[in-house]
């Protein structure tokens, strides 16, 4: 699985967190997402999908 997100996209909130909280954080100074894994473990696979499904800027592809 493959992750790429789009910072420049990013709208600041924080579902991706909520659905992924291993995978993705926030800037402190902005709210825009950090990829914190880019390679995470395919038990993670669900939701990290989920967080691509619900972020309202279309910022996260997943790549399988």
């Amino acid at each position: 699985m493959k992750i790429i997100i789009d910072q420049d996209k990013c709208v600041a909130s924080g579902q991706c967190v909520t659905a992924a909280v291993d995978v993705f954080d926030q800037r402190d100074e902005d709210g825009i997402v950090v990829l914190l894994n880019d390679n995470p473990p395919d038990d993670l696979a669900a939701d990290v999908h989920q967080a691509a499904a619900v972020c309202p800027a279309l910022a996260i592809v997943v790549e399988d």
